[in-house]
């Protein structure tokens, strides 16, 4: 009963015309009276970003605000944290291509939507990283290596916060989501990048082929997550992840063993 009046209130708010009305008050000038309140609701940083407050024109132009330069180093290991969020669970990928986030199954091959592409990961890894409102919205290369594939699935978007994969319609398989295939020195390496309610946005900002671990290669509009599949089984997470704990960009994630 829960699950269903939860999606029930959530379908009612995420229909085009919601969505497009926050996006235009996000983005529009009014929206700047709102900064200064957003960033006391969330307690957020201001020595590390990049301009004064008073120069950023929107809630948006805020919400995906770039870091001063060297604000986030990165460590000298395979992977990297591409973002600034909260593990919310990490561990080996089932045999069947099924992984597990908040006791709910998924299947690979729906995230990905395709059976053959989820057969290659059936042995890896993953990790699945939240970002809440608060966190810094860049979406960083984990590694290097060179993108083999790339395409965009999904249509709407429900919340990804803990409710929402609690609650939700299958949020990390079901919302619209930007996947990047890197082929690393180190196999294939999957970064899917999961929308958010209502500002259904993931913008690239790296169009070449090539990754750079640690250089920016989108943002998102809104909050939202970025789940990490390893082909390799021969990683290992460094040992400060923990499901719960919070990362951020360049951030030692895993080595290979």
């Amino acid at each position: 009963m829960k699950k269903w009046l939860y999606q029930s209130m959530i379908e009612l708010g995420n229909g085009k015309t919601s969505s497009a009305a926050l996006k235009r008050f996000t983005q529009s000038i009014i929206s700047q009276k709102a900064v200064p309140g957003f960033i006391k609701a969330y307690n957020i940083e201001l020595g590390e970003i990049e301009r004064p407050i008073g120069q950023y024109t929107s809630l948006h132009d805020f919400f995906t605000r770039r870091l001063k330069t060297h604000a986030r180093p990165v460590a000298n290991t395979e992977l990297v944290s591409p973002v600034d969020g909260r593990v919310e669970i990490h561990g080996a990928i089932q045999n069947d291509s099924r992984f597990a986030v908040k006791g709910i199954s998924y299947s690979l091959a729906e995230l990905l939507g395709s059976k053959q592409s989820a057969q290659r990961y059936a042995n890896g890894q993953y990790a699945i990283l939240y970002l809440s409102p608060a966190d810094y919205h860049r979406i960083h290369s984990p590694a290097d290596g060179h993108v083999v594939n790339q395409y965009m699935l999904g249509e709407k978007s429900y919340p990804v916060n803990r409710l929402g994969l609690t609650y939700g319609k299958s949020p990390i398989s079901g919302n619209r989501r930007l996947i990047t295939e890197l082929e690393t020195a180190n196999g294939r390496l999957l970064v899917v990048k999961v929308g958010a309610m209502y500002v259904n946005s993931i913008e690239l900002t790296e169009f070449g082929t090539k990754w750079q671990k640690g250089h920016e290669v989108a943002y998102f509009s809104f909050g939202s997550t970025v789940a990490l599949f390893f082909e390799s089984r021969d990683l290992q997470f460094d040992e400060k992840i923990k499901d719960g704990h919070h990362i951020k960009v360049g951030e030692p994630l895993a080595y290979m063993v």
